[in-house]
């Protein structure tokens, strides 16, 4: 295979720890200078292509821009997701004061992580993992990843391999992306890696003790370690009429693929609930052209997320848009011949109404499980520092309430990158490494072409400090309690929103004292970090 080779700097052009991007015939690559030597690598994240020049550098690792996924600059291996591939890595070479790198010809724009070969014959254990959502798929691969040889099972009651369920009521509602694009990986890698998927199958029962699994077809599974990850199933509205026709709620591709159905035959719409699912889908169907209606019973949209005034600005965006709201409001019943024709508020008014979008939330999936005590309040499961509930049994994402190392409290967080890395802990204990948990939440949306970003976790706050200006909306918002920072959410701020990742990881954030004064620059506070 011929390589394409281009001068594409100086020696002098990079400090350490510094990158750029540069250009290799028709590939793009991401110069590195690290500890006096240079490396090149993929320019783009392997998530969503993101620009990593856009990034943090931490130490020999980028961090990206948008959804924090983390790559090693040096080897181009991937180290905290989301995306499950790793960067290329490409040649270079110094000669005099001049830098050069060598591209393969047919250069590709990620690569699967190094994976065990599935052999019986030197591990005869059988490892099962419920749920193929982003803790499930991320875990089997890591199994892999870490060197577990034995049978590797992966059961989702679905019908499709995994597939990015963020995009569900984002790009996908919106037509941005197509169906081709949805998996996460082919059956054809499943079947390389060694990794059996069950599509089709419902769980009835867990038995915890026994180490047992039994489906709806009353076929059984033995195992010798289990991930649950079955994450969070939507709640249903508790009223008369809920189970009309045209009644949805968003959570699965079968869910998007009859709302985009009853849109193409729809002219009004009202969406029940102000939850992240709630707005997204509101935000989309209005982009199909339809009249929507958020009925909530909050004050405004977020507000016990993200405080009153980023709410405010959600609702303004959406209704600048056109999206009507009525708040502080409760829905009493739906009514319909068959299929659902109106939305019954409390104060008497009728909503017309072609369908119906439920999205109040999740509660864990855990009614299945057998032999160990769950969380009395909303059922998720009790899971350790290593995601362990039991002996042999492992939880991640949506159903699990893990210790926050920062806080020590128990928590439960319902976020697409949480749960992967969830998943990767978990495998990691499965194959028996002791890796405990210290990440750090982060979660996105993206609502009429306003992206918010979320790093950090707290249901209640002191204050909060902005740092920019809402009407512009460009702004990092830091939610304090005491004197430190939880959490901080952020639009039109990528890069330090990136470095705000990383200081939380490190217990390295500014104190409410610095931020209030204004003088923090989170960027070259991480560089101070590492010096």
């Amino acid at each position: 295979m011929s390589n394409i080779e281009a001068l594409v700097a100086n020696i002098n052009d990079l400090q350490n720890g510094e990158t750029k991007q540069v250009l290799v015939g028709e590939t793009e690559v991401l110069l590195a200078k690290i500890n006096n030597k240079f490396y090149a690598v993929g320019a783009h994240c392997t998530h969503y292509k993101a620009p990593l020049a856009e990034g943090v550098i931490n130490g020999e690792s980028v961090i990206c821009p948008w959804h924090n996924a983390c790559f090693s600059l040096v080897t181009g291996d991937r180290q905290a997701p989301p995306g499950l591939d790793a960067l290329p890595r490409y040649q270079v070479r110094v000669d005099g004061d001049r830098i050069i790198v060598s591209v393969p010809a047919s250069a590709a724009p990620k690569r699967t992580p190094a994976m065990a070969q599935f052999n019986l014959d030197a591990d005869s254990r059988t490892f099962v993992v419920l749920g193929a959502g982003a803790a499930g798929s991320a875990a089997v691969e890591k199994l892999r990843q870490v060197g577990f040889q034995g049978r590797i099972i992966m059961v989702t009651q679905e019908d499709k391999l995994p597939y990015d369920r963020t995009w569900l009521s984002k790009d996908y509602l919106t037509g941005k992306v197509s169906p081709e694009e949805m998996p996460l990986r082919t059956e054809e890698f499943y079947q390389d890696k060694g990794i059996e998927v069950l599509l089709n199958k419902q769980v009835v029962s867990v038995d915890a003790v026994n180490r047992v699994i039994t489906f709806a077809d009353d076929s059984t599974l033995g195992y010798d370690s289990l991930l649950l990850a079955t994450g969070g199933k939507p709640r249903q509205l508790d009223v008369e009429g809920a189970n009309l026709e045209n009644v949805f709620t968003l959570r699965s591709f079968q869910d998007i693929e009859q709302i985009l159905a009853a849109a193409k035959q729809a002219t009004r719409v009202v969406v029940i609930g102000s939850s992240f699912i709630g707005m997204e889908t509101a935000a989309g169907l209005t982009q199909h052209g339809l009249q929507v209606t958020v009925v909530s019973p909050s004050g405004l949209p977020f507000e016990k997320i993200l405080g009153k005034e980023i709410g405010q600005l959600f609702q303004t965006i959406h209704e600048e848009q056109g999206v009507t709201f009525r708040l502080k409001t409760k829905v009493t019943k739906l009514e319909g011949n068959g299929k659902v024709e109106a939305v019954i508020l409390d104060d008497g008014d009728r909503l017309s109404a072609d369908f119906v979008v439920v999205g109040i939330g999740v509660q864990p999936a855990t009614e299945y499980i057998q032999g160990i005590e769950l969380n009395e309040k909303d059922k998720s499961v009790i899971v350790d520092k290593h995601l362990c509930a039991a002996d042999g049994l492992y939880a991640a994402g949506d159903i699990a309430r893990f210790p926050d190392w920062r806080t020590d409290s128990a928590i439960r967080v319902e976020h697409w990158r949480i749960a992967a890395q969830h998943g990767e802990i978990a495998a990691a204990n499965m194959a028996g490494q002791k890796v405990e948990f210290t990440g750090v939440p982060v979660f996105w949306t993206a609502q009429f072409e306003f992206p918010l970003r979320y790093v950090g976790h707290t249901e209640e706050w002191d204050e909060i400090i902005f740092d920019g200006e809402l009407e512009k909306r460009e702004f990092i918002a830091f939610y304090i309690k005491g004197d430190r920072v939880l959490a901080a959410a952020a639009s039109q701020r990528d890069t330090e929103m990136a470095a705000i990742s990383e200081l939380m990881r490190l217990d390295k954030m500014p104190t409410a004292e610095q931020l209030r004064a204004g003088s923090v620059d989170t960027i070259e506070q991480l560089k101070q970090v590492q010096t």
